[in-house]
């Protein structure tokens, strides 16, 4: 029968103890740099022109995006999920703008890609705009990306908690929630994509300001009835 020193088991169970606790710090800091997030492919407005999207009535109408901003551009926002507390701030932002964006005669549209329940009827009242249901996630896209649980031990995000919950914002946990989102500012039609934010983790929102001055750039179509 094989003796062992106390002393020597002991020693062991600690540089074990010690080896998990540094593996996980390790893990802690990696999860907080953004060396495993993937990173997004710019959309262009050739696809995004494309894009079926279908109008939340009783009987929905199919048409393509670029209806959107094909007169006079458009803000479009890529809803995460519309039961998501972040989400709804970023809906919120996006909607304290509608009167300067109605003044230039911009409209705010979002899209979601899922209807669930009553989810998209208990967001409308944190955003201002019209909703429309993206059914192939192409506004997630072109390369589609995903925050697993690892968003759940970023520092970012847990600050971006606790400033939603600060302002009061409330959500639910229904839904598809991993797939990140985004905000398009689109000009009118040939014009280009003006800004494009995609979210980086969890609440990752797009400065208010940044989407105003974009809106701005933005050059209505005229009409050839116009022009004489």
């Amino acid at each position: 029968m094989l003796w062992m020193d106390p002393s020597s088991f002991t020693m062991g169970m600690w540089s074990i103890g010690a080896g998990a606790l540094g593996a996980a710090a390790l893990a802690l800091v990696l999860a907080n740099t953004d060396i495993f997030l993937s990173k997004p492919l710019q959309a262009t407005l050739e696809y995004l022109e494309e894009i079926d999207l279908k109008t939340l009535e009783k009987e929905p109408r199919t048409f393509k995006a670029k209806e959107l901003w094909e007169k006079n551009g458009a803000v479009i926002m890529a809803v995460r999920r519309p039961g998501c507390f972040l989400c709804r701030e970023e809906a919120v932002d996006l909607s304290s703008l509608k009167p300067k964006l109605d003044e230039l005669g911009v409209p705010l549209y979002a899209v979601v890609k899922e209807q669930i329940r009553t989810e998209v009827k208990d967001f409308q009242p944190y955003f201002k705009g019209e909703i429309f249901l993206d059914e192939k996630k192409k506004f997630y896209g072109p390369r589609r990306r995903k925050m697993m649980f690892m968003g759940f031990v970023r520092l970012g995000v847990w600050n971006n908690f606790f400033r939603a919950r600060k302002v009061g914002v409330t959500g639910n946990l229904e839904g598809e929630g991993f797939i990140l989102g985004g905000v398009f500012v689109v000009g009118s039609g040939k014009q280009g994509i003006l800004l494009e934010h995609r979210e980086k983790e969890f609440g990752d929102k797009v400065n208010p300001v940044s989407v105003l001055e974009a809106a701005r750039k933005i050059k209505p179509q005229t009409s050839a009835s116009e022009k004489k």
